[in-house]
């Protein structure tokens, strides 16, 4: 059973401010779950006996657990559905980006890395960790006014891209700034990506979904692109949904690194 103070803890976990206040996130569902495992030491887990009876040997001692009935998991969960397991993970404390980025540029092989600027829907942003899972992104930099990583529906929705892609929130020209490597940017008017020379690492700047990219970023952005409709010039819808065009991106990058 789990006590009324832990179901208000883990309630509170929904909000950034507690989260950032007790250094805490939900993670919910068997895969999710099992994938943030390889990574994070959970401090709390509230499952089924099955759940408990099958990957028991994967938790530490120093784990707190509950053993719950599914009623007992709706009354916790944050979500429409819960699934078998709800777990409390540690938010990661993540060294400086100055301290990663020596050592990406240290190493033989360049990489790539993608910068956010302003992305606000967590839907989208939990897509695009997804997507930097997919294509061997393993570093993301995300300005402060990105939406927070560790909120249930980002969670969720990267499906268990955390446990391999490292997140560093600052100031992100600032950020930027600190790099040797090619910036590269989204814009409208930029030059058409399928004809232009790109490098196998760098960093790509997506913007905000409505605002784009900001003028700030824009000023050390050094190669302006641009995914172009078909056929060029016809009237099609504004923009590509910011995850999308982060995707086709990515991809026609990875495409001619292969």
């Amino acid at each position: 059973m789990i006590s009324r103070s832990r179901i208000k803890w883990i309630k509170s976990l929904e909000m950034r401010k507690y989260r950032i206040q007790h250094g805490a996130f939900v993670a919910e569902g068997p895969k999710l779950v099992g994938e943030l495992m390889t990574r994070f030491r959970p401090l709390y887990i509230a499952a089924t006996d099955d759940w408990l009876n099958a990957n028991r040997h994967l938790l530490s001692s120093s784990t707190e657990v509950d053993e719950v009935s599914h009623a007992e998991l709706e009354r916790v969960s944050l979500l429409r559905s819960p699934q078998s397991v709800l777990a409390v993970m540690p938010i990661p404390t993540e060294e400086p980006f100055a301290q990663s980025l020596e050592t990406i540029e240290a190493e033989k092989e360049e990489r790539l890395l993608l910068a956010l600027d302003g992305v606000q829907d967590p839907g989208n942003l939990g897509t695009i960790l997804r997507i930097c899972d997919w294509f061997g992104i393993r570093d993301v930099l995300c300005s402060e006014g990105t939406t927070d990583t560790y909120g249930p529906k980002c969670v969720q929705s990267c499906m268990g891209a955390l446990a391999r892609v490292r997140v560093h929130y600052g100031h992100l020209p600032e950020m930027l700034r600190q790099t040797s490597l090619p910036i590269y940017g989204t814009f409208l008017d930029g030059t058409n990506i399928y004809n232009e020379k790109l490098s196998p690492g760098g960093i790509i700047v997506m913007g905000n979904e409505g605002n784009g990219i900001s003028s700030e970023v824009a000023k050390l952005v050094t190669r302006r692109l641009r995914v172009p409709n078909y056929p060029e010039g016809t009237l099609t819808t504004e923009s590509l949904n910011v995850a999308v065009c982060t995707g086709i991106v990515c991809a026609e990058f990875r495409r001619r690194t292969r």
